[in-house]
């Protein structure tokens, strides 16, 4: 039996989740988390200190089998203030929650390094802050690409490991006073391992910018006297002349040969513009056109061919013909006189169908 039914205004409406009761951080708090948290617990929580934000998705990749196992122990650590969530704005469907550091997680985080929790520099105003930060996407995109590591070292029979995972933060305080890379990794498979240094572009680089980091890793490289590759990883988007993927400036760009090779290359063909509303490129291949008349296959039926009409044929006229007569003799004089006017059923010619 249902005891208490909804009202009925309440039943065309959106209903959202009730938020989760959470607990006050406090000494007695801190003993209670002593005896609930796992070991893989602490190591979720100093991951996302050190990397300052993770996703959802992230974290199941870094330490758990499926989603729902994952989702029901982060609201437990989420509702206990070990960690804190949001969800930024979705242009279409809904984005992950973002998890980040709370303040009972960096409590048990500074009591496992034997620190002051009042010393150790954790604001929460400053953690939650990413979340209106310029740089989340970008963080979060340097993210993934090693929790996914991490997640293709976590199947049975993978060939190697990831065996270091260094933030930006981190990678400033060692060579900050040279280069400032988003990230550093390590990968050891087999007896051999190899490093890098990642640099993640989202199309917004320019070549100038481009040139001197790179020139700064090569001053590193001298004074540490160790050659790091550098992994650039940029994004797939139309190549402009200002950007790390286009051409140099001053570059000189092959003109085209034969007709029309002559006339300006920026302004392209005036119907060619209109048509495509971009100026054509004249380095592109000309896309092949298909002659479908020299294809094998069935042969198409031309347009005008169609199944006649039964009064086409001659049968169908003869018919025609018999009833329309028959149709004349049974109607009456008067119903004649006004051919627009339905009198019956027999003014009306029948059509014979099939």
């Amino acid at each position: 039996m249902i005891t208490n039914p909804p009202q009925q205004t309440y039943l065309g409406r959106r209903t959202y989740n009730r938020p989760a009761a959470r607990v006050v951080s406090s000494a007695e708090h801190q003993l209670w988390l002593a005896r609930h948290l796992t070991p893989r617990d602490r190591w979720i929580v100093r991951m996302i200190h050190e990397h300052r934000v993770l996703t959802t998705h992230q974290i199941v990749e870094l330490g758990w089998e499926t989603r729902r196992s994952a989702n029901i122990r982060l609201l437990e650590l989420y509702r206990w203030r070990v960690l804190d969530r949001f969800q930024p704005l979705a242009t279409s469907g809904l984005s992950p929650m973002h998890y980040v550091l709370d303040v009972a997680g960096a409590a048990v985080l500074a009591h496992e390094d034997g620190l002051d929790p009042k010393k150790i520099g954790y604001q929460h105003d400053r953690a939650i802050g990413i979340a209106h930060s310029l740089h989340l996407a970008h963080r979060v995109a340097v993210n993934g690409m090693f929790t996914r590591l991490i997640h293709h070292a976590r199947q049975p029979q993978a060939p190697g490991r990831l065996t270091a995972w260094w933030s930006e933060e981190r990678c400033a305080r060692s060579f900050g006073d040279i280069v400032r890379p988003d990230a550093y990794g390590r990968w050891e498979q087999g007896r051999g391992e190899v490093e890098w240094f990642l640099e993640l572009d989202f199309g917004t680089e320019t070549l100038r910018r481009l040139t001197f980091k790179i020139n700064a890793y090569d001053r590193l490289a001298e004074a540490t006297n160790i050659h790091t590759p550098i992994l650039i990883w940029t994004t797939t988007r139309v190549p402009r002349s200002t950007s790390a993927r286009g051409p140099r400036r001053g570059a000189a760009r092959p003109r085209p040969s034969g007709a029309g090779a002559d006339r300006d290359d920026r302004r392209g063909p005036r119907r060619t513009r209109r048509a495509s509303g971009r100026h054509p490129d004249p380095l592109a291949t000309p896309r092949p056109t298909r002659d479908r008349s020299s294809q094998p296959g069935p042969a198409r039926r031309p347009l005008a061919s169609h199944r006649p009409a039964p009064h086409e044929t001659r049968q169908g006229r003869n018919r025609y013909r018999h009833r329309t007569a028959e149709t004349a003799a049974s109607t009456p004089a008067h119903a004649t006189r006004w051919p627009g006017r339905r009198a019956g059923r027999g003014l009306r010619p029948f059509s014979p169908r099939r």
